[in-house]
């Protein structure tokens, strides 16, 4: 490296650091030379941090969770910027990159309740805390009874909400829970075919600069391939439905042998409808079958799910 330090940019919430702890051990893995102390972690403040009273949408999507990151990585006052993928907008800010993909934590969604009392042992009206619109459609699938409101903040504040009995439950990743250790508040555990996760939920993302080759031949070494095939097809999903923070889609992909099989599901801006599909191709086809999923439920869609 011409650098003698690497600096890794990261939002500063605690999950956030976290992951940014994993990337950093994992680039000290496959950088010899290095001594861990030569690899910063950076804190990061991002808007979507700094506002949590409103949906995303509302204040101008996933992007704010990365924004100011990438200004920084642009800038050239870090190196690596670490990312929730499912955080990032689908397409890639230009003059970076982001290929280099951590192996994928535990994509399912979770849910903590007051009592403990999974989904369908709520009481009708119960109030479920959640900032997603995928969530809140998915789970009046199942529970049309229940009221979904508005949740924002970080695993903590909404735990504490929850405590203060604002929610009577809330939705959230596994992944997060299981870095911060909360396992044992989880009430219940949803596979992916119950609530279709969103695109690239549960994984850690490196970009970089697009012209800093030394870094991306680092990232190379780093990036779990499978993982990498997987996001290629759920992310190109999205690409093709070239939705925003309010497009309620869930796309999850899972590797089998030499095969890459799809789940994916939308929905209409309202909720009331729900497209759905789910398909298979050779693994070496993995961008192929996304794009072509978008494509057809973009066409099933009618254009339902966009204003």
């Amino acid at each position: 490296m011409k650098s003698k330090k690497i600096i890794i940019g990261s939002r500063s919430s605690k999950l956030a650091l976290i992951y940014a702890e994993i990337a950093k051990n994992k680039i000290f893995e496959f950088k010899s030379d290095f001594r861990i102390e030569n690899i910063d972690i950076k804190k990061i403040t991002t808007k979507g941090d700094e506002i949590q009273n409103v949906r995303l949408s509302d204040i101008g999507g996933k992007g704010l969770f990365s924004k100011k990151i990438e200004e920084q990585l642009l800038e050239k006052k870090i190196d690596i910027a670490v990312h929730a993928l499912k955080d990032m907008p689908c397409n890639d800010t230009e003059g970076l990159i982001t290929n280099c993909f951590l192996e994928r934590n535990d994509p399912r969604e979770i849910l903590i309740s007051g009592e403990k009392k999974k989904l369908r042992e709520l009481k009708t009206n119960s109030v479920i805390g959640t900032s997603s619109f995928r969530r809140e459609f998915q789970l009046k699938k199942i529970r049309s009874d229940l009221n979904y409101k508005l949740i924002r903040g970080n695993v903590d504040t909404r735990l504490k909400k929850l405590n203060n009995k604002i929610y009577d439950a809330i939705i959230l990743s596994y992944a997060g829970i299981k870095s911060l250790g909360l396992d044992k508040n989880i009430s219940e555990i949803f596979s992916t075919s119950d609530i279709i996760p969103s695109a690239g939920q549960g994984v850690i993302a490196l970009q970089c600069r697009k012209e800093d080759r030394e870094i991306i031949n680092l990232l190379k070494k780093i990036n779990h391939q499978p993982t990498n095939y997987c996001v290629q097809a759920e992310r190109n999903v999205l690409k093709i439905l070239d939705g925003n923070c309010e497009t309620a889609v869930g796309a999850h992909a899972e590797i089998n042998k030499d095969k890459i099989n799809i789940e994916a599901e939308l929905f209409s801006l309202d909720g009331r409808e729900r497209f759905y599909l789910k398909s298979s191709k050779d693994l070496n086809l993995a961008s192929q079958l996304g794009k072509e999923v978008g494509e057809i439920l973009k066409k099933q869609s009618n254009n339902s799910y966009k204003k």
